[in-house]
């Protein structure tokens, strides 16, 4: 898995445990999925994920040939 796929699926999860939190615990947790969705956005424009920092440092491939 490389660092961009990785990326995806730690925001996917962590919106559906943000939306089942919102929906069993309190609706608060939306802020949750707001943030996530914010740093996908932000990280669209700047290209720049802290996700992806630590995954790099972690030894997660980039996948990237070079």
């Amino acid at each position: 898995m490389t660092i961009d796929r990785a990326v995806f699926a730690f925001a996917g999860v962590m919106i559906l445990i943000s939306l089942a939190l919102a929906h069993f615990v309190h609706p608060y947790w939306l802020g949750l999925t707001a943030f996530v969705g914010l740093n996908l956005l932000q990280s669209a424009f700047t290209g720049f994920c802290p996700l992806a920092v630590i995954l790099k440092k972690l030894g997660v491939p980039s996948g990237c040939a070079f």
